[in-house]
């Protein structure tokens, strides 16, 4: 077991372990189609997101991620496009577990790292939920065309599910 210490803008000595390989042994049914290597690198959340806690993950993360540490700027998104609500948003509706004040994105990083914490099984329902924007864009698109429903595309996206290969 690796303890973890996170010290950044929106936490202070918080301690978590990694108690499985990275990327490795996820729960039954949670296959994301994207690592968040990858994410990073495709371009998400506007390039805004973690970038004040490069400390925590691995540096090849951000070797290639795209990245704005003064603002969110969605011309670094992959379909240049804004698809996400602010932080503020989802605090108001209870989407944020405390141990994750980021969200999603940031319980996913951890969890691929090898975290496990009470949240999984909420997160990954959250994230099968979004499945629904996968038959909304192969109802309204041809196969291949990515410029059809670019902000859908980009919430997958930011989600972990390829919208490129729809």
């Amino acid at each position: 077991m690796i303890k973890v210490i996170v010290n950044d803008l929106m936490q202070k000595g918080y301690e978590y372990y990694l108690t499985k390989e990275p990327g490795c042994d996820f729960a039954e049914g949670f296959d994301p189609d994207l690592t968040p290597k990858e994410m990073l690198e495709l371009g998400v959340f506007g390039g805004k997101y973690m970038t004040d806690c490069r400390s925590e993950f691995p540096e090849d993360w951000y070797e290639k991620a795209k990245l704005c540490h003064e603002f969110s700027n969605p011309q670094l998104n992959y379909f240049k496009v804004l698809a996400s609500q602010p932080l503020s948003v989802w605090r108001e509706k209870g989407w944020i577990y405390h141990e994750d004040p980021r969200g999603w994105f940031q319980w996913y990083c951890r969890y691929f790292m090898g975290r496990r914490c009470p949240d999984d099984e909420r997160q990954i329902r959250r994230w099968k939920a979004m499945k629904r924007h996968i038959i909304q864009v192969r109802r309204n698109c041809v196969s291949g065309d990515i410029r059809c429903r670019p902000r859908q595309r980009q919430a997958l996206l930011q989600w972990a599910y390829d919208s490129r290969i729809m």
